[in-house]
């Protein structure tokens, strides 16, 4: 009698026991989770759209056009923002119809100077052309601009680029963008380009001297053309032998 009713009190204690537990249980899953602080991040602003190609001439002292170009340019500026007190990157569209464009031209020297925004960015490309070889090249680039977000006025240069090189009368044509690095704080990328300093006749380009970016771009399908062509060659040759050995059984049957 003794030990059954031990037996019963070992039973309600671990009964109680386990109501206990599973009331702690159900009072912890019934506390609200505490709300995560959201978490900002900062994006980064989005690229600009492509930039309009823009049409620019200098004319010289009689009044012919001795330059000629066709370009989307891109501006890419690192500078102190004066909102932000802090070094920031932007990169910014030049648009044709605020720009105006001036230079002047030499024999063996030219300048292009575009300026937008009512002369708030001033962009300025030098070019060089060697007689001896008769090939020219972009030999400096000089930009200089104020806008509302600037600390101070910006200004960046580079007078031993060696980008753009062209042949006398011909003009450097590149489809595709490229980036002309100018400066630590100042790169220039530029859109559907074809340029000519020297050598123009009647107001008009000389015959194009394709990019290496261009070229490239054509060689690829051209490759992949011919890789496609070998393939069938060989599917078809394989046919072929593979028709020959099997009439040659049916011969020795």
């Amino acid at each position: 009698m003794k030990q059954h009713s031990r037996k019963q009190l070992l039973s309600l204690a671990f009964i109680a026991f386990l109501a206990v537990t599973l009331h702690q249980s159900f009072a912890a899953t019934d506390v609200p989770p505490t709300a995560a602080a959201p978490q900002t991040t900062a994006l980064p602003p989005a690229p600009p759209a492509r930039p309009e190609r823009g049409n620019y001439t200098v004319t010289n002292g009689n009044g012919t056009v001795c330059l000629m170009a066709r370009m989307g340019l891109q501006l890419n500026i690192r500078f102190s923002s004066a909102s932000l007190n802090n070094t920031v990157q932007d990169v910014v569209n030049l648009q044709p119809n605020v720009t105006k464009s001036s230079g002047s031209c030499d024999s063996d020297s030219a300048t292009l100077m575009l300026m937008a925004d009512e002369e708030k960015t001033n962009l300025t490309f030098l070019f060089s052309l060697n007689a001896t070889s008769s090939k020219y090249h972009l030999s400096g680039v000089i930009l200089s601009a104020v806008w509302l977000d600037m600390s101070e006025p910006f200004s960046a240069s580079n007078s031993s680029l060696d980008y753009l090189r062209g042949t006398l009368g011909h003009s450097y044509v590149c489809h595709e963008e490229q980036t002309l690095a100018v400066a630590v704080n100042f790169s220039l990328n530029t859109f559907q380009l074809q340029v000519q300093p020297f050598g123009l006749t009647r107001d008009q380009f000389g015959a194009a001297e394709e990019c290496q970016l261009d070229e490239d771009d054509m060689l690829i399908p051209i490759i992949v053309g011919a890789a496609l062509a070998s393939l069938v060659l060989i599917v078809l040759v394989a046919y072929l032998i593979g028709r020959k050995r099997s009439h040659a059984g049916y011969q020795t049957i």
